[in-house]
């Protein structure tokens, strides 16, 4: 340790190491970087205090010692105890937002923050038109905070299983000044939402196969399982959503899906449902939607029409 500290003095010098390191140990990535530069980038400068958008004016900065400790500290104990960064710094970044997150929950990563981004268009054609909204399997609370940025009219509810999670949801929800818009609400799915209907109900919820679940990279196992994992093919949570959407959901409400990789099961698991696949500007087939009175069954659809 003394030696690297002798010897590398510049941010450059700590970002080659850093680099070089997180390969060699063969890291995985996915936490909201791709690869060892950026990752290695993001915990230098985290490290530092300084903004994490901006590198290159002080690659060439010489670091004190103790500055140069917290930098080798950090890389460290990414390298040794294979731990996502965001629990290494507390923090994560869906588009300029910025959120605390710890091992209560999984650290955000959703591709509905690209569609909130645009105001969910063009599903949602105003703002205005979303008066209640839910997000549900909330974790963090992220994509609800990001909801009630994207509809500032709208009543959010943020409803998930785990009271730890929704700790963790209080502080973000709090750090933005929403807790009189942003409702936590403890409820297994729609269990604890008592009778309450949205205009748009969305869900990133746990969807990971049992196979993939035996599969997973260390950095992944210090996440809650209970928020990745559900059942053989991943989708015992969206069962239940699909089940029990169409008594929450407003005359023309809509609900959306995130399943990740799961498209195949879920086209298989739910031939008969009007599903729409979307894309975002960074996925393709990751969400799919439907219309509240598509989720009725088909004898109920039939008598409407």
């Amino acid at each position: 340790m003394d030696s690297l500290l002798a010897e590398l003095h510049t941010v450059r010098d700590w970002l080659r190491w850093g680099v070089s390191r997180f390969n060699e140990a063969g890291l995985f990535f996915g936490h909201g970087t791709e690869n060892a530069y950026d990752e290695a980038t993001y915990l230098i400068l985290h490290a530092l205090h300084l903004p994490p958008d901006r590198l290159e004016p002080f690659l060439d900065a010489r670091l004190a010692h103790a500055e140069r400790l917290a930098v080798l500290n950090l890389l460290q104990q990414r390298i040794s105890r294979r731990v996502p960064a965001a629990y290494l710094t507390h923090e994560a970044w869906l588009g300029d937002f910025r959120f605390h997150v710890d091992e209560r929950v999984i650290v955000p990563r959703s591709y509905f923050a690209e569609m909130l981004a645009e105001g969910f268009a063009p599903w949602v054609d105003e703002a205005g038109d979303v008066a209640d909204a839910l997000d549900l399997c909330t974790g963090s609370g992220c994509l609800a905070i990001l909801m009630a940025h994207a509809f500032p009219y709208a009543r959010i509810d943020a409803a998930d299983i785990s009271p730890q999670a929704l700790d963790v949801a209080r502080r973000n929800v709090a750090d933005y000044v929403l807790e009189e818009r942003v409702r936590l609400i403890e409820s297994d799915v729609f269990s604890g939402l008592n009778g309450r209907r949205y205009d748009l109900i969305i869900s990133n919820p746990p969807y990971v196969t049992a196979a993939a679940m035996a599969a997973l990279p260390p950095e992944y196992r210090h996440e809650p399982a209970l928020a990745l994992g559900a059942g053989t093919d991943g989708l015992d949570v969206v069962r239940r959503i699909l089940d029990g959407a169409a008594r929450h959901l407003k005359p023309g409400g809509l609900l959306a899906v995130e399943v990740g990789h799961n498209r195949d099961l879920v086209d298989a698991a739910f031939p008969e449902l009007p599903l729409t696949w979307i894309d975002t500007p960074s996925s393709e087939d990751k969400i799919f939607l439907v219309h509240g009175d598509g989720l009725r069954p088909p004898a109920v659809r039939k008598r409407k029409a």
